[in-house]
């Protein structure tokens, strides 16, 4: 009988980067927080101390930070389905979602933010 799958959660990493369209936008980075939610069987990783048979979340947030922070996004949904893209790149991976949250876009509200997920 095999187990449900691991959830590895990664909450609230906060970056800064160039998002939106806007003269300001372009002009200054902005904070964005980012949630990301990976689902793998972690079979083996169950029963081990290997990092090699676990997913490895410090990796995969590495390639986030990288991405963030060494591009420009017109807009919230193409960066979103490229984290997107990074966080279900490993074959491993049979679920994935993210949520970005871009602080201060509208007035009255804390943030907006844009969620994407994928399954295998």
């Amino acid at each position: 009988m095999s187990q449900p799958d691991a959830m590895i959660r990664i909450k609230n990493l906060r970056l800064r980067t160039f998002i939106g369209i806007k003269e300001e936008e372009i002009a200054n980075r902005q904070d964005v927080i980012v949630n990301v939610v990976i689902h793998y069987p972690a079979d083996k990783a169950r029963n081990s101390e290997d990092i090699n048979d676990a997913l490895n979340y410090r990796t995969i947030t590495k390639s986030i930070i990288r991405h963030i922070e060494d591009n420009r996004f017109s807009l919230l949904e193409k960066l979103t389905q490229d984290v997107l893209d990074i966080a279900r790149e490993h074959h491993w991976v049979t679920y994935a979602e993210v949520e970005i949250d871009k602080l201060h876009a509208l007035r009255y509200a804390d943030s907006v933010s844009m969620t994407m997920s994928w399954r295998r």
